[in-house]
């Protein structure tokens, strides 16, 4: 064991001085190395080769692994509390169960990363490019994931509140069941998402883009949706109290079997444009469906 460390800390100082300037040093690479549970919190792994690396339960709080290759390494419950991971590549990396509070992953990329039931309180995953995420009971609240581009990832259970998505990307997205109360999307591009079951109260959907998005049986008291444009889309069953739509374009989204009771600034013209049903409660407390000319859109509070 004392081999293996003394390896280890060699490896360590000539990748410092590789980093400092490659002649006098070479790049630390520790491609298939097994350092569960190792110390290795504050170190500096800048740019270093790290494939398929096993560090289950290792301590690398406040390390410095940006711009790491670490695909396929296995993170599992790995102490990463304030590490900086931006720019890693992070394809099929296991995080499951890690300690990322306060981690800095803005833009890492990677494919089919898993960081299911990991910790991310406030880490920002700003600019991340990834496919296939699992991102599954995360929790997460105060995380950042500034203009992120999501495809196919799945955050399904987690706990997401006051996540900030502002000026996202997310494809085919999965946010069932989320409780993501104070969540912010605003600006952000929304396609085939699922937010089915989801606890949203509060969030922030100004300006966004929305394709054939899922919100049945979702908690939407008083999110903001004020110039959004929305084609399509599923608010079976969804709360809407207190919601604001003030500009917003609404294409053929489907409010039959919505409680729109006490939503704000709905027109007309855009509850013409929606449908609406004889299971819809519009925003005046009548049932629909709505009939033009009706009053109906008149929000009454309660």
């Amino acid at each position: 064991m004392a081999l293996v460390q003394d390896s280890i800390a060699n490896a360590l100082t000539a990748h410092l001085a590789w980093l400092e300037n490659p002649v006098n040093g070479h790049q630390a690479n520790f491609s298939r190395y097994t350092l569960n549970e190792a110390k290795l919190a504050g170190v500096n792994l800048h740019k270093a080769i790290l494939f398929q690396a096993t560090f289950l339960d290792a301590n690398l709080a406040q390390a410095d692994l940006g711009d790491t290759s670490l695909d396929e390494a296995d993170l599992q419950r790995a102490n990463l509390a304030g590490a900086d991971l931006s720019g890693a590549r992070l394809s099929e990396t296991n995080f499951a169960g890690a300690f990322l509070q306060g981690a800095n992953l803005t833009e890492a990329s990677g494919n089919k990363t898993i960081f299911r039931r990991a910790r991310l309180e406030k880490a920002r995953v700003m600019d991340v490019a990834m496919q296939n995420a699992n991102f599954l009971e995360v929790i997460a609240p105060g995380v950042s994931f500034h203009q992120a581009r999501l495809y196919e990832a799945d955050f399904r259970d987690s706990n997401l509140a006051g996540a900030q998505f502002y000026h996202a990307r997310l494809q085919h997205t999965h946010f069932a069941g989320i409780a993501a109360a104070g969540a912010n999307f605003s600006g952000s591009k929304i396609d085939h998402c699922d937010f089915a079951r989801a606890d949203l109260t509060g969030s922030k959907f100004a300006r966004v883009e929305a394709i054939q998005c899922s919100f049945r049986h979702a908690r939407l008291r008083d999110c903001d949706f004020r110039t959004a444009r929305m084609r399509g889309g599923d608010f079976g069953g969804a709360v809407l109290m207190g919601a604001r739509f003030t500009g917003a374009q609404l294409v053929t989204v489907d409010f039959r079997g919505a409680d729109l009771k006490g939503v704000r600034d709905l027109t007309q013209d855009q509850l013409s444009q929606s449908l609406t049903d004889r299971g819809t409660i519009l925003p005046n407390g009548s049932y629909g469906p709505y009939m033009r000319f009706s009053g109906a859109e008149k929000s009454r509070p309660g």
